[in-house]
């Protein structure tokens, strides 16, 4: 049995398992989430870009997409963060919250299309990231999930066009979300 505690501090929003007497766990996995967190918000704020992600991945990485499907392999990764974030750089991800479970992690994050509607509301989705720790600050398997008709229905909305450079994903992605084969 466990028990979840929500931090109170307004600057820490994790939410913290505490697991039983029988559990173990990898104190360096609250650095490693930190420091993840830490930059995506760096990317948002244009300081930093996607491509800096890889450095938290493991070289056996597997990378599930709710668009692009399943990617595996750090080099892959890399060539699948690069080519579907162009043309998407007027959109935003702010984090959310992030949950630590054992080695597993929740990220909760927005995703915001540039644009506002008549009411003053942002074209936002919700977004959740699951990530394995694997130690030494890096993680080998991320689940991103959305509900991609919502993203669809709202790009129409807003009548967003992609940037120059933008790369579709692919027509036949493979949706097996096995954290490994």
């Amino acid at each position: 049995m466990t028990t979840h505690e929500q931090m109170t501090d307004t600057t820490d929003d994790t939410i913290r398992e505490t697991p039983d007497a029988n559990a173990s766990s990898d104190s360096g996995i609250e650095a490693a989430v930190a420091a993840y967190v830490e930059l995506r918000g760096r990317i948002d704020a244009g300081d930093a870009h996607w491509l800096e992600l890889a450095d938290f991945f493991t070289d056996d990485i597997v990378y599930i997409d709710p668009a692009w499907g399943r990617v595996e392999g750090i080099d892959a990764v890399r060539e699948f963060i690069v080519e579907s974030m162009v043309g998407l750089e007027d959109w935003s991800f702010p984090v959310d919250f992030v949950a630590i479970a054992g080695h597993r992690v929740v990220v909760k994050w927005t995703q915001i299309l540039p644009g506002t509607r008549s009411d003053g509301t942002n074209y936002a989705q919700s977004g959740v990231s699951t990530l394995d720790y694997a130690g030494d600050g890096k993680f080998n398997y991320e689940e991103d999930l959305l509900n991609m008709t919502h993203v669809i229905e709202d790009i129409v909305e807003s009548g967003w066009r992609p940037g120059p450079g933008f790369n579709a994903p692919p027509a036949n992605a493979e949706r097996n979300w096995a954290r490994r084969r």
